[in-house]
């Protein structure tokens, strides 16, 4: 058994391309279905691609339907995870781009953001957590993650 991608109903295709760009996922295909009304797009981090024309080791699908859909629940999912080289960066760079980070990584080692659909996105420190450094040490939770 391999594992292959996790998938993740969005409403706006762009906001979240732009967002998952923050992280570092890039779009590596994508596929229009007119007659299923429905757009699906695959984004993966460098660290997961495999050789050119082959599919990455990982991947995240985007399943943007054509025909207004609300999602709530399980129509969409809990979380994805991703280990980040420096946790604090990461996280400055998705505040940078407008991302709120929901749980800071007052740890050094974990984060919460989520997606501008609601997902929610686990970021974890690599190798051993990172000291505990402003502004991220009294920085409040914000929301729900």
């Amino acid at each position: 058994m391999q594992y292959l991608h996790t998938m993740i109903r969005v409403t706006d295709p762009d906001a979240t391309i732009a967002f998952f760009d923050l992280l570092g996922l890039k779009e590596v295909r994508r596929l229009e279905n007119e007659k299923g009304r429905f757009t699906l797009i695959f984004l993966a981090a460098d660290e997961d691609m495999n050789a050119p024309g082959e599919r990455a080791k990982a991947e995240v699908e985007l399943t943007y339907n054509w025909d207004p859909e609300s999602y709530s629940g399980g129509r969409n999912f809990g979380h994805l995870a991703y280990r980040v080289e420096d946790i604090y960066a990461t996280c400055q760079r998705l505040m940078d781009g407008g991302v709120t980070i929901n749980r800071p990584p007052r740890d050094g080692n974990m984060a919460f953001v989520r997606t501008p659909d609601g997902i929610s996105i686990e970021l974890l420190q690599a190798g051993e957590a990172l000291a505990p450094a402003e502004p991220w040490a009294s920085m409040p939770n914000t929301g729900s993650w």
